[in-house]
Formats: C-alpha cells, structure tokens, sequence
C-alpha cells in the first residue's frame, strides 16, 4: 500500500525529524523556515506542464504554460489533440514536446488511467508513468513529489536539488545526481520533504517566488 500523502501537519513534523537528525538541512530551516508543501493538481495538465519544465526554466515553462492555458481554457487531452504545429510552437512547445503532449493525451484517451495511480505504491507509480511517451525518471518522480504528496519520493535527476545541496552542504562541486541520491538514503522516510527543504533554501537565496 502507498504511504498516505503528505499534509501540512506532516509535512512539519517530517521537517522538524530531518532538522534534528541533519545539521545542514537544520541550518536552511533556521534560516528560511520549514518549507510549502508546494502541489500540483494531478492529471493530465500537470503532466503536459511537467513536460514543458523539462530542460527549460521555471519561468519559461510556466509563461508556455499560461498561453496553453489560454488557448484552451481547461487542459484536456482532446482539447490538447485539436491544437496544430503552428499553434503549439507559438504557445511555446518544441517539435519534441509536441510529440510528447500528443502521445499523452492519446495514451489517455486510449484508456491509461492517471487516477488509479494513486493506489499503487511508489515504485508502481514510477513504473506506469514512465511506460508513457514523453515521461521518463524526473518527470515521474516529480509527479509523486507534487501530485500524490508521497513522502519518501525523490526527484532523481533535478538540477536544482543538485546545486541546493552543494550550497546547503558547503561542498566545493555540485555533486552527480546518483552521488545525491546515495546522501538521500539518510533522508529515508522522509526524502520528499528534503527535497522541499533544498527546493525552499534554491528559491529564497535566489529572491525567486517560493509560492
């Protein structure tokens, strides 16, 4: 069975257990505060915004975001097949992504089933997800970071963790993300909430939006 999602509760509780155990994770908690829980509605639409984020800013993302948003008003896959190639690369989507976006909502449509997702463990998830085009490790861990609140995901292969933790580490080069997700162990059961707090120390020493 999965483990219940993360609520705001825990989410303290799981923070203050990590800062008691971690000096360096303890350090950015004093300095900042605990981390937002930070969610994301799951579906479709968070997957296609999860793809826009990969190998781009946040920024950027979200402005191709916003412009799908209003070209479309409500994200569906069928809505989302009715949009041409102009369209989509005005809205902001490479030729890849746009293959990326048409498989997903096509796969859905097919009868892939985003809300059963949430009974399977996290492993499970992790393995549907990424049985999808377009969705590999990042963007499927991420999806159980932020959609289904799961505790103990971790986000292989995000940057910003990567360089959050040098900082918050005081170590001389950003380590690998396999390197990271050896000193993660440590962080079990709790990996999400880490994350949460190197995400939060990367927002606020950069004076970027943390809501």
């Amino acid at each position: 069975m999965p483990d219940r999602a993360l609520t705001r509760r825990t989410l303290l509780a799981a923070t203050r257990a990590l800062a008691s155990t971690d000096r360096a994770l303890a350090r950015t908690v004093e300095r900042f505060g605990p981390p937002p829980l930070w969610s994301r509605e799951p579906g479709f639409a968070t997957l296609v915004h999860l793809i826009l984020e990969q190998q781009v800013s946040l920024a950027s993302a979200q402005a191709a975001f916003d412009r799908l948003e209003e070209a479309l008003g409500t994200i569906t896959p069928a809505a989302f097949l009715r949009l041409d190639d102009p369209t989509l690369r005005a809205i902001g989507f490479s030729r890849q992504k746009a293959g990326y976006g048409r498989a997903l909502a096509t796969e859905l449509l097919d009868g892939f089933d985003l809300e059963a997702l949430a009974s399977l463990d996290d492993d499970m998830v992790r393995h549907e997800l990424i049985r999808l085009h377009g969705v590999g490790r990042w963007t499927a861990d991420v999806y159980l970071t932020m959609c289904l609140l799961r505790p103990d995901a971790w986000p292989h292969g995000d940057q910003a963790l990567a360089t959050a933790a040098m900082e918050v580490m005081g170590l001389s080069t950003r380590p690998t993300w396999d390197e990271l997700a050896v000193v993660a162990e440590a962080w079990r059961p709790y990996r999400a909430v880490a994350a949460r707090i190197l995400w939060h120390h990367y927002l606020r020493v950069r004076g970027m939006p943390v809501d």
